[in-house]
Order: C-alpha cells, then structure tokens, then sequence
C-alpha cells in the first residue's frame, strides 16, 4: 500500500573530536548542542527555498530538464533536514512539529493517482484512494470538505487526515511523490518515474488534473519554508527549544542522549532498517519514491556522530562547533568517551558501506529482496553498529549521573517473531 544518485556529498568520516567540556560546563555543552540545532534547521530552510524554487521553475515550464533539477533540488534538501532528526526524541518542541514535515510512510492515493498494485482503501484507512488532486469537494465521514483551491492551510488541516497516521498531505514525502510518483518496481532496480507532462497546463497533460497537482506542489512547498522557519525560530536566542534545553543541565543533557539513544536504535537500527529487511519490503523504505533511501539512513546517522562530537559542517562549508558532549564524558571516564566515539565512527564506515553500494547500482530496495544475501549482509551490518553505538549511549548516561532515560525501542529488535505473525 505505501509504493514507493544522491547529489555529491562529503562523507568521509573524521576521526578527530572537538574540544573537550570541563566537568562543570554542561552549559556550554548544551549551547553547542542548540547551535547545531540551530544552523541545521537555518540550512534546511535555505535548501527547502532553493527547492521552491525549483519547483516554481518546473511548474512554470515543465520538462524533463526543470524536472530532474526540482529533483535533484529536493535530494539536497535532505541533506541537511535528515542531520537534524536528533533533535527530535527528546525534545517536545521538535517531535510535536515533525510529523508536518517528515511523517511517513504515506498512503500516496490519497494525494494522486497511482497505478500497479496499489491496493487503494483498506479496513485501517477507507482513505487510501481519495486523490485530493481529483477531487475539488472531499467527502470524509460523512463530512464535505471543500478542496477545490489547494492552499498550504488546506493541506495542512488534512495532514494525518480523520487521525490516520498514514494520511499525510504535507511535509517532504509528499513533495517526493508528487516529484517521482510511485515506485513501481518493487526490490527492482528504478525510482518513481513521474513524466514531467504532468504537469503541463492544457494540452499534453497526463494523469489528469494537471492544474491542481501544480498547485498541491506549490502549496506543498510552501507549507515546507512556513514548518522549517518556525524550527529556526524555535532554537533562534529566544527560541522555545532552546530555552527548554538550557533550563536545566540534566533534563538537556538527558535530552541529547534520548535523541542519539533513541534514533540509533529504535527508530533507525530498528523501524527504518530491520523491519523492512525482516519483511523484506521495500515499502518500507524512508525514501522510497526517490530511492534516496541510503542517504536518509547514512545522514541520520551523521547527525548522531554531530551531536556527540559537537561539530555540524553546514551546507557552505562552514563548521559550528563547541564543547561537546564527548569532551564533557571523557572528563569522567576518558576510555568510555574514546570508545563511544570508536563505536560511532565504525558506524559511519558501515552507513558508508550502504551508500557506495547504491551509488554502484544497488539500491536500498534492491537490498531488501528475498535472496540477496549481499544486500541483507550491509543492512545488518549498518544495524549491528547503530546497536552497539546505543549500548555505549547507555553507558555514557550511565556516567553522566542522568539515571534512566527513555530510548525508544522496535518490535522489530526486542520481538522480531511478533513481527512475522
């Protein structure tokens, strides 16, 4: 039901820490730590713009050059957004917001049409097969719901529609699908292939409906600088996230270890990697129409390393960086502190390892299929990483004084055979 070459990136992994925190300085740990929030969310505003503009371009005159270009505009986008997940496990301002901008997986036939075995409406959402861009007046439990002008408050008030998760209208997985359409090739090699008829006005659209879907995209996009530019706002001097994080020293520090324990292990070792090679589905992918789904793995897990190292580099080239939570354990135990940044690191080497096998060919979804016992052998490998750099996270919570923090879990780690039933 959730059908589904990355732009240049420096991805060599540095193996330097930055400057160490002295015993008493959590502080100024925690203002690193919210400056790096800060200039990840400030550069995914800026790349979210460049993709407006992208967009703009392609609506304005569709081909299947303006096409590749908000395409490969949206990759970028990426790049930095996916560095800043951290922050959400932890973080009430941020995982509140997220599910605007990032929620997934998605039933796309609610958005658009959709082909293959796409299986439309089922018992956990009667609203698989809605296509909003198909229909100017919705119809939902028993309500009408006037859609006929696609405004970004439009798709906003239908994100998660009638309380299903899956119902999402906005953020970056919307604009993904509305940029490929589906993936149709299941554990094949390919992406979504949307034309860019598409989204031509008059004679020569395809797909029907051409006008809305331009102005879904647009609205879409939109919608994406409004959610960013209020995240920027949220870490900015007297923003709410960082006030949050600087009032108190444990409750920050808990804070960014919840954020690196969580999505190490449940949400990326396990939701995002394990289930969908447990089922072997490339459904489960997180990038999945674009088959960008290597890099959105490989960069959460760079996010993990920034937050621990206290170094984000931006999308300029520049570097923000400051006492780091590394430096401030290692002044409590030095070998544990060395060794979680040994654990860390490996993990990039591994993450790297899935990038340059899909760059040679094999991408994510192909990994998934039945019988591919090279691909499998990465994932679980990646998995294995983000598994042991969790444990070290413990430990480091453990010699920090913070007691129990809670890191999120998945079935698919702590109770595979549930998955299988």
């Amino acid at each position: 039901m959730f059908l589904c070459r990355p732009l240049a990136l420096a991805t060599t992994v540095a193996l330097t820490m930055a400057t160490p925190a002295a015993a008493d300085d959590r502080m100024a740990v925690l203002s690193t730590y919210a400056d790096i929030a800060l200039a990840g969310y400030q550069d995914s505003f800026t790349t979210a713009q460049a993709l407006d503009a992208a967009i703009a371009a392609l609506i304005a005159a569709p081909s299947e050059g303006s096409l590749a270009a908000a395409r490969a505009a949206w990759r970028a986008a990426r790049i930095p957004y996916q560095q800043t997940e951290v922050f959400r496990f932890g973080n009430p301002v941020v995982d509140d917001w997220e599910g605007r901008v990032n929620a997934w997986p998605l039933d796309e036939g609610l958005i658009d049409y959709t082909a293959g075995d796409y299986i439309g409406a089922y018992d956990e959402n009667p609203l698989a097969d809605l296509n909003i861009i198909a229909t100017p007046m919705l119809m939902v439990a028993g309500q009408q719901i006037d859609a006929r002008e696609i405004t970004p408050a439009l798709l906003q008030s239908l994100n998660e529609l009638d309380g299903i998760e899956a119902n999402v209208t906005t953020g970056y997985h919307a604009i993904e699908f509305l940029l490929w359409g589906q993936d149709l090739n299941g554990t094949g090699p390919g992406a979504g292939d949307r034309p860019h008829t598409d989204f031509v006005q008059g004679a020569g659209c395809t797909g029907g409906n051409c006008d809305r879907r331009a102005a879904y995209l647009t609205a879409a996009s939109a919608l994406l600088i409004d959610d960013l530019s209020e995240m920027v706002a949220a870490w900015g001097d007297t923003g709410e996230a960082r006030a949050a994080v600087l009032a108190d020293p444990v409750a920050g520090l808990s804070a960014m270890l919840t954020g690196m324990g969580s999505l190490s292990y449940g949400e990326l070792a396990g939701e995002r990697m394990r289930l969908g090679l447990l089922l072997n589905d490339p459904e489960e992918e997180h990038d999945c129409f674009a088959d960008n789904t290597h890099m959105s793995h490989f960069l959460n897990a760079q996010g993990i390393r920034n937050v621990w190292t206290g170094r984000l580099v931006r999308i300029d080239g520049s570097v923000v960086e400051g006492p780091s939570l590394a430096g401030l354990v290692a002044t409590l135990d030095t070998a544990m502190s060395l060794d979680l940044t040994a654990r860390i690191d490996a993990t990039m080497v591994k993450m790297q390892a899935l990038v340059d096998a899909a760059e040679d060919g094999m991408a994510y979804d192909m990994m998934l299929a039945p019988g591919n016992d090279a691909g499998a052998a990465l994932i679980m490998t990646a998995i294995d990483g983000l598994i042991a750099q969790t444990r070290g996270i413990e430990r480091a919570v453990t010699a920090l004084g913070l007691g129990t923090i809670g890191i999120e879990g998945s079935d698919s780690l702590d109770d595979p055979a549930s998955v299988l039933q």
